[in-house]
């Protein structure tokens, strides 16, 4: 994708109906706004492939980290590094709704060749990430109390705990802008540079690691430096992809920026989909909350079987962005043919995705169990339930990848809507099943959810393709 942001035409009404038979438009950041027939599976992957080898680096960083602090020779650091890095994923994870609302409201302004819009985005997103940021470094001592509070360990460790956390906290505000700049970019389809983005921080990140901690002694601190350093690089390297928004002045026309009817619409999609994304934690966290009063084998079993359920988000992750981009640009132009082939091309990748996933779970689920863990109690019991595993990329296709579809629509409304349903009927599900079968009870109790979002969205996807024909 060109770096030469906003050289494209501002399409007229007539224009964009025009193109929706036949014809190419350029359109603002280097994005296109095209006939039904330009939605190839070709340009599908070349949204989704990036972010999906972008996922596969995550886990590895963490492995790093781990392995680093291990060779310490004790057990506090591990912990503390653990701990710390769970608790400010999660405060992070609260503020990624940044993302997903960045992509769907920049591809429908692109879409529209709203110029002004795409760029004054931009500059929304790194204020709010700024903000966000400057908020959490000042609140930082209630927040890891009450963290550390919620899951208490040794003094040492949470000494060690403390002192990464009060580290990292200054990289905060990169951390959450970060998110913006991703969206912004997925929405332009320039996902090769997202993807350098996360390689960059990853590498970096390892690489410190290393020098920090093996070569410097610097223990725990060196791993949270580390990460400061590799957050604050990678939000530099972010903003120089997107360098050709700040050549022009929209993105600093402040009535633009601050205009009160964009900034209450944009509040409104952020706030609905972090609602929705804490239901969606909610369904998680109770389920690991049901099975630890299942004793400690059946916990273990379901932690290494949710690293199969990680793998499987990981990868549909990238055709559901690649839906974000193009439904939320095929809106933006008022297209409906095109807004369908971009749900229908980008679904039939999710699903056969999903195929893939279910057949080596299915041949090699019981050998990546043995991987995972050496006890065999708890490899005998996570081969009990793999089969939830080897069903659950395919039911959850439809809610993977129509989370995509109505993110780039920004029909986050319906989004929390149907997760408050989902989440009922799980809670329904749980109740009976549970005393009746068990950890299966639990197990089809989820996967039962994950088939219950993808028919509720389902059944909204009318109205969110009546609205590409109504005027804008």
């Amino acid at each position: 994708m060109t770096d030469k942001f906003l050289d494209g035409q501002v399409p007229s009404g007539a224009a964009s109906l025009a193109a929706e038979a036949s014809t190419i438009e350029e359109a603002p950041g280097g994005g296109r706004i095209t006939g039904p027939g330009d939605i190839t599976h070709r340009r599908v992957l070349k949204i989704a492939l990036p972010i999906v080898i972008s996922n596969a680096t995550v886990p590895i960083l963490g492995t790093v980290d781990t392995g680093v602090v291990g060779q310490m020779g004790l057990a506090a650091p591990i912990g503390a590094v653990g701990i710390g890095a769970i608790i400010l994923t999660t405060i992070y994870w609260i503020f990624g709704f940044l993302r997903m609302g960045t992509v769907g409201l920049t591809g429908q302004a692109l879409g529209a060749g709203d110029k002004g819009e795409v760029a004054a985005l931009l500059t929304r997103a790194l204020l709010i990430g700024a903000t966000a940021g400057l908020a959490l470094i000042l609140l930082q001592g209630p927040l890891f109390w009450l963290a550390l509070k919620m899951s208490p360990s040794s003094p040492e460790v949470e000494a060690l705990a403390r002192s990464y956390m009060g580290i990292r906290i200054w990289s905060s505000p990169a951390a959450i802008a970060i998110y913006g700049i991703t969206g912004w970019l997925i929405a332009q389809e320039r996902t090769r540079e997202v993807l350098v983005i996360q390689v960059w921080m990853n590498g970096m990140n390892m690489g410190l690691d290393l020098w920090f901690v093996l070569g410097l002694g610097w223990g725990v601190n060196g791993v949270a430096f580390a990460t400061f350093l590799s957050e604050w690089t990678g939000l530099a390297l972010g903003l120089w992809f997107c360098r050709g928004a700040f050549n022009v002045p929209d993105w600093r026309n402040w009535p633009v920026v601050f205009a009160a009817a964009r900034l209450k619409h944009m509040l409104s999609v952020n706030t609905d989909i972090l609602i929705r994304s804490l239901l969606l934690e909610a369904t998680f966290v109770s389920f690991l909350f049901v099975t630890g009063g299942m004793g400690d084998v059946v916990l273990a079993a379901n932690q290494v079987l949710l690293q199969f359920l990680m793998t499987t988000a990981f990868a549909m992750d990238g055709f559901a962005f690649a839906a974000e981009a193009l439904v939320g640009q095929a809106l933006g132009a008022r297209q409906r043919a095109t807004l369908r082939r971009a749900a229908v091309v980008t679904s039939i990748w999710g699903f056969g995705i999903g195929v893939v996933l279910m057949i080596t779970y299915a041949l090699a689920g019981g050998p990546v169990i043995d991987i995972l863990t050496t006890s065999q109690p708890v490899r005998d019991t996570a081969r009990e339930y793999l089969v939830y595993m080897v069903l659950a990329p395919v039911l959850g296709t439809a809610a993977w990848m129509f989370d995509g579809i109505f993110i780039g629509a920004t029909r986050t409304r319906d989004m929390r809507n149907m997760m408050v349903i989902s989440l009922a009927i799980y809670a329904i599900s749980a109740a009976i099943l549970v005393p009746l079968m068990g950890a299966h009870g639990l197990w089809i109790s989820l996967l039962i959810s994950f088939v219950a979002r993808g028919i509720t969205l389902a059944l909204r996807y009318p109205a969110l393709e009546a609205e590409a024909e109504r005027p804008a």
